[in-house]
């Protein structure tokens, strides 16, 4: 295949990365691009052409197709579109789309008058523009295939970013371009249509990536995930954490999952296919290069998709399918996080003679938690909240009073004071007076392992911890399952790991964590539940917590 040279620069101000070969063989199998299927009567779109490493791969198996079915290569206009923002980009496609038809026998008049048709020099995120050989109207397509640029939003000129916002409600806060490759990709896709892009797979746990997630939800279904970071699936380098996703338009089924290293190559690849294709392929598919499941479904909503290995997605699904979340009305369980007060320095204290003992509250730090056994550090929240859950009037506490003045224009100048200047020593958060007492799980934010830690009532959480308090769970007991490595698990499969590997252990996801009924417990369970928690043995609590989930085997949480 040839393929149109471009500087370094060119490439990086559009976002073109090209895809190898093989890659773009697979991913047209995957979407059912196959010359045993009468091509001529689909639509195939091409979002983003570039030089033509998915458009010519196209071509070849449309004539195939053709030549297998017997159509003849002039009727072929309608099957094939293909955008291209870059004029030397298009002008070079239309040309290789000429050569590769004339060899193929077609006369040169045809030829030229299918690269035209084929090929749409505009933009695929900006419709009103587009231009089409055979008449207005809207585009209707059975494939979308290709690899969309990668350009983050707040790259291009404002304009276009507007323009693009209008149009794609999908590309939300600072989303990258490709976000709106998929919401129009799958707004022109018939019934039963499938959408195949190699892409940077971030928009599956992101932020900018829950619109769509939610949008793909309603309209459509997951087929398959291959993740392949470490894969050499691009003809240069680059750090774009990607994944092959095929889309349908239609019901959710069955999802072919797969995790690639860096030793997957084309052989490999070849061999993943023929099991996903075979009528009597085992439940899961792994060599020194892949590890694949089907999974009987995908994970619902706008909030993050999991990340792992196949087994591990397997097993988060199966959790998710069967137990309860940890944070659940049902259960009476919560996470919640500390207080935040916009001026730790002021209202963070180790004197305890600073204000009237009555508004100084134990406060939970981080350092507390550092043994496994809660030890007060003796540090106090300066608490300006009432039980009712407003503010206290100074005049009642000149001890106070006298020390919030002293300190009150740093105050003053905080957003939270400045928004409400009569609230001007207020803390960020509330102080729900309630919790004090209460026995709660306390977790630290940045780690590389869960931590729980049970305080049994008389301090407050700071915002840098977490916070669990349940009305139906021993906590001890509950302790010992979010210990397990299957509550690791699960911060794993949702967070985005920070450098070193750190995990965020942040409540939305904790609040992802499935436990089982603590009335559905054996007391033998329970038992080796919480005597693992109080001797923060992570294996025994493993051990205990596959009993508690009728899970068979450890091996699952690889």
């Amino acid at each position: 295949m040839t393929v149109i040279a471009a500087s370094a620069a060119r490439a990086q101000a559009y976002g073109e990365v090209f895809t190898r070969r093989w890659v773009v063989d697979a991913l047209l199998d995957l979407v059912g691009y196959t010359t045993d299927r009468d091509l001529g009567a689909l639509v195939l779109v091409e979002p983003s052409a570039g030089s033509g490493a998915f458009l010519l791969p196209a071509i070849e198996r449309l004539v195939a197709s053709a030549e297998r079915h017997g159509r003849d290569l002039s009727s072929l206009g309608p099957a094939i579109r293909a955008w291209e923002l870059q004029a030397p980009n298009a002008a070079a496609c239309r040309r290789f789309a000429h050569e590769l038809l004339v060899s193929h026998g077609a006369d040169s008049q045809v030829a030229d008058r299918l690269a035209r048709e084929w090929m749409i020099e505009g933009d695929f995120l900006r419709p009103d523009d587009d231009l089409f050989s055979a008449g207005s109207g809207q585009v209707e397509a059975d494939i979308v295939v290709g690899n969309p640029p990668y350009i983050r939003l707040e790259d291009l000129p404002p304009a276009h970013t507007a323009s693009y916002r209008r149009r794609w409600t999908t590309m939300g806060g600072r989303a990258d371009i490709y976000v709106g490759f998929f919401e129009r990709s799958l707004s022109i896709l018939r019934p039963e249509g499938r959408l195949g892009f190699i892409c940077a797979d971030r928009w599956m746990r992101n932020q900018y990536g829950a619109n769509l997630r939610q949008h793909i939800s309603k309209c459509a279904s997951i087929e398959a995930v291959w993740v392949m970071h470490d894969v050499d699936a691009f003809e240069s380098q680059v750090s774009a954490y990607p994944a092959i996703t095929v889309l349908r338009k239609g019901r959710q089924g069955p999802v072919l999952a797969a995790d690639a290293n860096e030793n997957f190559g084309e052989a490999e690849c070849r061999n993943l296919l023929a099991w996903s294709v075979s009528e009597n392929r085992e439940a899961e598919f792994q060599d020194e290069s892949v590890s694949a499941y089907r999974l009987p479904h995908w994970f619902p909503g706008d909030e993050s998709w999991p990340t792992g290995s196949p087994a591990r997605l397997r097993l988060i699904e199966h959790l998710n399918d069967t137990f309860y979340p940890l944070h659940d009305p049902r259960t009476k369980t919560r996470v919640g996080i500390g207080v935040a007060t916009g001026a730790d320095k002021i209202f963070v204290t180790s004197d305890s003679d600073a204000v009237e003992a009555e508004r100084l509250l134990p406060l939970a730090m981080v350092r507390d938690l550092a043994t496994g056994q809660f030890q007060w550090s003796g540090q106090y929240l300066v608490d300006p909240w009432g039980l009712d859950g407003k503010l206290i009037e100074l005049s009642d506490y000149p001890k106070m009073a006298a020390y919030l003045h002293d300190r009150g224009s740093e105050l003053r100048e905080r957003f939270v004071a400045r928004r409400a200047p009569e609230s001007w020593f207020r803390t960020i958060d509330k102080v729900d007076h309630s919790l004090v007492d209460r026995p709660k799980l306390l977790l630290q934010d940045m780690r590389t392992t869960i931590h729980p830690v049970l305080e049994r009532g008389g301090c407050y959480p700071h915002h840098n911890l977490y916070y669990v308090v349940s009305d139906t769970w021993d906590m001890e007991v509950l302790g010992g399952i979010l210990l397990s490595r299957i509550a690791q698990a699960f911060i794993e499969a949702y967070c985005v790991r920070m450098r070193g590997g750190t995990l965020r252990f942040q409540a939305q996801y904790l609040r992802r964590i499935r436990v089982p009924a603590y009335h559905e417990l054996s007391e033998p369970v329970r038992l080796a539940l919480a005597t693992a928690f109080r001797d923060r043995d992570v294996p025994a609590a493993t051990a205990a917590a596959l009993d508690a989930y009728k899970l068979d085997s450890e091996r699952l949480l690889d």
